[in-house]
């Protein structure tokens, strides 16, 4: 409802895992790299442990998607897996066939023969078992049962579990001491702090295409604050709820009053209403005459349909918009940080907007290359050179023929683009490949990265297969020459 109002391209604070929205402050990147290391350098159980809504589940996509190349993943998210259970889930996972009735010995033996011939292939099997902390009693002994295969030299199954705080008090039992034993690296996410607050909302408004000033007072960081005890999940209920009173009001920055209003309307607020002669988000939606509010509305979701060239201008900043194609751009890369101390309490981190510009719907015309007009300031060398060299292909290449899109980003940030050219040629991409073109028939100048000429697109699919990584994280897509006209 409220995207188009705040430039943003997508919902900032969704409560499901988007890894592109992964906050690195507040020891979340630390403990990111921490588990990193462990993994691929250790052999012992890693457990993870954090209040509901603090982000583990964040935190373990990330960690399956930063894993190494040579890393076999196995995620568990059913936390009611039973001890026979268990053992078929991995089988499943690593697509081991076995006979219905197989007695529970069996597929461990089936399991041990697969994960040897992974390793002298050399793969690492991890398993990523989430809500750890509900599973029965049973299954927890059989994990430390999985955690004893072993090759004559290393351990062949890599175990991480991440649990609410109840998984230290069942490990904590007597007859858990084995398991608890063999667990060599605990890590648990705090709560985070005020400033760790107001730098995630702001990260996560950025990473959703905000570019405007900030727009959280802090006298709403400090009601966000107290109502979300910290808890990641509740700050993004509470900021969202924010920013729709703020919009429903017809303003842009969140202060007392919408977060009063975002407290109210969430049934964990703690904030209570007595005295205050504040109402719920839903009556602060109808206060003010109601019908002439919903009228409002009703106005601000037509804008959403309208052109951007027509959209009213508002007192802050033009906000700059950019394609889904570089929804890539806003995953934070991990710093080399130290080993972060388990179960310690976080702290304030500086959090940097991310490297890369934040997607937007696509458009829908397609975009048309322009020659490539010299800005006042220059362009960064790099840019200039390859929109000189791109041009005569451009205007000579066949409409039938295919390529790949890289990058496409807003006219006003040269820079993301150079840099981007500069990253793609250390990651090993073959430049002579690579042509930049600038585009204004979408109503907005952007500069695009493309790849590869191919006679269909079953061919530019399996160049784009071979590309490197640090380039396939920007979701490069197949396009025809035809829609560049």
């Amino acid at each position: 409802m409220y995207l188009e109002h705040y430039g943003l391209s997508e919902a900032p604070f969704r409560i499901t895992p988007h890894t592109d929205f992964f906050f690195t402050g507040a020891n979340r990147g630390a403990t990111l790299e921490a588990l990193l290391y462990a993994i691929t350098h250790d052999e012992g159980i890693v457990k993870v442990s954090g209040e509901v809504g603090s982000g583990k589940t964040m935190l373990c996509r990330v960690l399956m998607e930063r894993l190494p190349e040579h890393v076999v993943t196995i995620y568990l998210a059913n936390p009611s897996l039973s001890r026979a259970d268990i053992l078929y889930a991995l089988a499943d996972e690593l697509a081991i066939a076995i006979p219905e009735q197989s007695r529970a010995n069996a597929v461990m033996r089936a399991l041990q023969e697969k994960l040897v011939s992974l390793y002298a292939a050399g793969k690492q099997v991890v398993v990523l078992i989430d809500e750890a902390h509900a599973m029965p009693n049973e299954t927890l002994e059989e994990i430390r049962l999985l955690s004893n295969l072993e090759s004559n030299r290393h351990k062949l199954l890599q175990l991480v579990l991440f649990g609410q705080p109840e998984i230290n008090e069942a490990l904590a039992r007597s007859d858990m001491r084995q398991l608890r034993e063999r667990i060599t690296h605990n890590f648990g996410l705090e709560p985070l702090v005020r400033d760790d607050i107001a730098q995630y909302m702001d990260f996560r408004m950025r990473a959703g295409g905000y570019r405007g000033p900030g727009i959280f007072t802090p006298a709403a960081i400090k009601l966000i604050t107290d109502a979300s005890q910290g808890l990641t999940r509740r700050i993004n209920i509470l900021a969202d709820k924010a920013l729709l009173a703020a919009f429903a009001a017809g303003g842009h920055q969140i202060g007392a009053k919408e977060a009063k209003a975002a407290i109210r309307d969430s049934e964990f607020a703690t904030f209570h209403a007595k005295g205050s002669g504040l109402r719920p988000l839903h009556a602060l939606l109808w206060a003010g005459g109601g019908a002439i509010v919903m009228l409002a509305i009703v106005g601000a979701w037509r804008l959403v349909d309208l052109p951007a060239a027509i959209i009213p201008p508002t007192t802050l900043p033009p906000v700059a918009q950019v394609d889904t194609s570089s929804a890539g751009d806003q995953l934070p890369q991990p710093n080399q940080l130290a080993m972060p101390i388990a179960q310690t309490p976080s702290r304030s981190v500086s959090q940097s907007p991310p490297g890369g510009t934040p997607p937007e719907r696509k458009m829908s015309k397609p975009d048309a290359p322009t020659p490539p007009p010299v800005s006042p300031g220059g362009l960064p060398p790099r840019l200039e050179d390859f929109l000189a060299e791109s041009q005569p292909w451009l205007d000579s290449a066949p409409q039938h023929k295919w390529f790949l899109q890289l990058l496409r980003t807003v006219a006003t940030h040269p820079e993301l683009v150079e840099a981007f050219l500069v990253r793609a040629h250390n990651a090993g991409v073959d430049m002579g490949k690579v042509r930049v073109y600038r585009s204004s028939l979408s109503g907005t100048a952007r500069y695009g990265v493309i790849y590869g000429e191919y006679a269909s697109r079953k061919a530019a699919l399996d160049d784009l297969a071979s590309l490197p990584q640090d380039i396939k994280t920007h979701h490069p897509y197949t396009r025809q020459v035809a829609q560049l006209r």
